[in-house]
């Protein structure tokens, strides 16, 4: 199956994978039609929202069950292989790393639609048990016979590292209660224009690449699709949106990835 890469999947999980794939590649979709989550940074209408948090508390809300599903599966599910182990670990850093962002990396200046907030939580919720729950399954199934899951061990960290590393200089751009955006500097900001995106993805792969299973591949790909696709097509609104201000390197791109601040 898929030359060796995957565990065999059953009809039950083919179906959910392609139902993951299209549904995460959808809101990607969705971005470049004008129809955003209530939290999106191409979401303005602010006034229309009757029920609002602090962005940094929504956020909490968002990472924080998926963690604990993270968490939770150490205790409910002690048994499995290495790789049943090593998918726990790394959904549950990942998670962490998200909400440890949240509390002391990211600077907020706005509020989250109280029901666009509950909703991508749940959707982190189930994506975290799914991820799981499928890797049990494939536990009863043979081993894929081309083993990618040490490559996926350090593709994740290089993910979750080169994230983590470029979060921080952005929110270093953005003084305390501003809400003006800037083209950053350092890292891969030079040659890439959103390498938090880059590696987010490479992060997501990795989690693939140690799980192997169709479905964990089919998730990776429909964030993919909504990092890239999905902002790429929508016009750019920043005064400091100049191709300009971009090193000439990457200014073609500009109009593929563009930078955005976590709000």
């Amino acid at each position: 199956m898929a030359l060796g890469i995957v565990s065999p999947p059953s009809l039950a999980l083919t179906a959910a994978s392609v139902l993951a794939l299209i549904s995460v590649s959808l809101l990607g979709f969705l971005e470049t039609r004008g129809i955003h989550l209530k939290y999106s940074k191409f979401f303005n209408d602010y006034s229309s929202i009757s029920s609002k948090v602090p962005s940094r508390v929504g956020m909490f809300l968002l990472y924080t069950p998926a963690f604990l599903v993270g968490v939770a599966s150490f205790w409910l599910f002690p048994d499995g292989d290495l790789r049943f182990l090593l998918l726990k670990s790394a959904i549950t850093i990942h998670f962490f790393k998200r909400i440890f962002e949240v509390g002391f990396i990211h600077i907020y200046s706005g509020d989250m639609a109280l029901d666009s907030t509950i909703i991508i939580s749940v959707s982190y919720f189930f994506l975290s048990l799914s991820l799981i729950y499928t890797q049990i399954l494939s536990q009863q199934v043979p081993e894929p016979s081309i083993d990618l899951m040490y490559p996926g061990i350090v593709l994740f960290l290089i993910g979750i590292g080169g994230n983590f590393y470029h979060h921080y200089l952005l929110s270093k751009l953005r003084a305390k209660g501003g809400r003006d955006y800037k083209i950053p500097k350092g890292g891969l900001f030079e040659l890439v224009i959103c390498p938090h995106y880059l590696f987010e993805i490479l992060g997501l792969m990795g989690i693939s690449l140690i799980s192997q299973t169709l479905y964990s591949f089919s998730v990776t790909l429909g964030s993919a699709v909504y990092l890239t696709i999905g902002v790429a097509l929508l016009p750019v609104s920043f005064s400091v949106a100049s191709s300009s201000c971009l090193p000439h390197r990457v200014s073609f791109a500009w109009n593929v990835f563009w930078v955005m601040l976590p709000d």
